[in-house]
């Protein structure tokens, strides 16, 4: 499956995002989850949703203030960002896997990244 990440922009601290996954073809069955990679760091997990949706999964580190949710008809993944702050500031990927989501995930599928960039 080939993956479409977007809504990346620059935005002031304090304000939120909405950043889009769009699928190449129907995913059911795929857990899609986001990464962040701020520069000259690792990529780091910051959330996912299994199929059909039931299961979110969300890193500490965003807990509360990052929401993900999914179209399975429109084969789009969102995630909601709030409370933007200086050090969200990274490319953001969306990434799909049908094993399901594990700790240390690690999937198969990536889109090619949207930059956040928030000014404080």
């Amino acid at each position: 499956v080939q993956l479409q990440a977007s809504g990346g922009g620059l935005v002031q601290a304090g304000g939120s995002l909405r950043l889009s996954c769009a699928a190449s073809e129907d995913f059911s069955f795929y857990t899609v989850g986001w990464f962040s990679q701020a520069p000259g760091k690792e990529r780091e997990f910051v959330a996912a949703i299994s199929w059909p949706g039931t299961r979110k999964y969300y890193a500490s580190s965003v807990k509360g203030r990052v929401t993900i949710s999914r179209d399975n008809i429109k084969h789009t993944v969102t995630l909601q960002i709030d409370n933007l702050k200086p050090e969200d500031t990274a490319v953001y990927y969306c990434a799909a896997d049908r094993s399901g989501y594990s700790p240390n995930w690690h999937p198969p599928f990536w889109g090619q990244g949207t930059q956040v960039t928030v000014s404080s």
